[in-house]
C-alpha cells in the first residue's frame, strides 16, 4: 500500500482558502492508495473562537470536498479532522473514505486536550473507538492527544487493528514527545502507525510537523521535518502478520482488556 501523508500548513486566512490549498496538495498524490490529512487543518487547532461558528455537518463543505477528491483520485482518504456539529454538540471528528468517496467509518476524538487549550471546554468527547476493515488491513483511527493514552491503542488492537492512522496538530514545543509516542504506540502493538501532523503557525503556536510512517518493530519507514510536504511510504499488512508471528509479545500478555 502506497501512503501519502499530507503535512499541511494551517491557512488562517479563511476556510475557503484552506480547502483550496488542501485540494492542490491532495491532487499531487494520485499514485497513493491512502492519503492522510492532519487535525483541524481547515481552521487550525488553536482557532478556538472559530470552532462553533465554523462547525460543519457531514454534508458541509469539508467532507463533501474530500469525498469528491477520494473518488477523483480513486483512493482511500483519511480526512484528518474538523469540528463536526451534531445537534447542539460539537466534536473533533475524522472520517475514512473509500475510493468511491463513501464513508467507511468515523471517529470522534476521545481525549480532548486540556493543557493551555479550550478544546475540552467547547467540544464533546467521543465515546467509541473505531477500527475499520479494508482491503489493505484493519485501520484504527486516533487523534493527536490520544497518543498519550496506550489503553486506547490496546483496545483497538483487541479489535484486530493492524494500522493506526493519526491526525494531529502537535506543537513544536513537545516534538520529542511526538517522536517517542509515534514509535512506542507502533512497537508495543506490533502495528504500523501512520501520522499526519500540521506545520506552520496558528494563533502564535508553531506546529511540529515530523509526520511519520513507523513499522511494527518501531522503525521509521518514512519521515519529514517541519516544512509543508507530502510524506510518502510503502507499507504491507504481511509485515504486521510476520512480526506478530515471529515476536511473541502480544501472545505473552498477561493482563488483557
Amino acid at each position: 500500500m502506497r501512503i501519502a501523508s499530507l503535512q499541511l500548513k494551517v491557512v488562517e486566512e479563511s476556510k475557503d482558502k484552506s480547502l483550496e490549498h488542501a485540494t492542490r496538495m491532495i491532487r499531487q498524490c494520485r499514485s497513493a492508495n491512502l492519503i492522510l490529512l492532519p487535525e483541524l487543518w481547515n481552521i487550525g487547532f488553536m482557532s478556538f473562537d472559530r470552532y462553533r461558528e465554523e462547525a460543519e455537518t457531514q454534508e458541509g463543505p469539508t467532507l463533501t470536498l474530500l469525498r469528491t477528491l477520494a473518488k477523483e483520485l480513486s483512493c482511500h482518504l483519511f480526512t484528518g479532522s474538523f469540528v463536526e456539529e451534531r445537534g447542539d454538540q460539537f466534536y473533533n471528528s475524522s472520517f475514512l473514505l473509500n475510493p468511491k468517496g463513501e464513508i467507511l467509518g468515523s471517529y470522534q476524538k476521545i481525549h480532548l486536550f486540556t493543557y493551555q487549550s479550550e478544546e475540552a471546554e467547547i467540544l464533546t468527547p467521543g465515546t467509541s473507538l473505531t477500527v475499520i476493515p479494508t482491503e489493505f488491513g484493519n485501520f484504527g483511527l486516533a487523534t493527536c492527544y490520544d497518543l498519550r493514552f496506550p489503553e486506547l491503542f490496546r483496545k483497538m488492537l483487541d479489535r484486530e487493528a493492524e494500522f493506526f492512522l493519526i491526525a494531529s496538530a502537535w506543537p513544536a514545543s513537545r516534538l520529542e514527545h511526538w517522536l517517542l509516542l509515534n514509535r512506542t504506540r507502533a512497537l508495543e502493538n506490533l502495528s504500523y502507525l501512520i501520522s499526519s501532523n500540521c506545520v506552520g503557525i496558528n494563533r502564535g503556536t508553531p506546529f511540529a510537523g515530523h509526520s511519520l510512517v513507523v513499522d511494527p518493530m518501531g522503525e521509521i519507514v518514512a519521515a519529514s521535518h517541519d516544512e509543508e510536504c507530502v510524506v510518502w511510504g510503502e507499507v504491507n499488512r504481511e509485515v504486521v502478520l510476520r512480526a506478530r508471528t515471529e515476536f511473541p509479545a502480544l501472545k505473552d500478555r498477561v493482563f488483557k482488556t
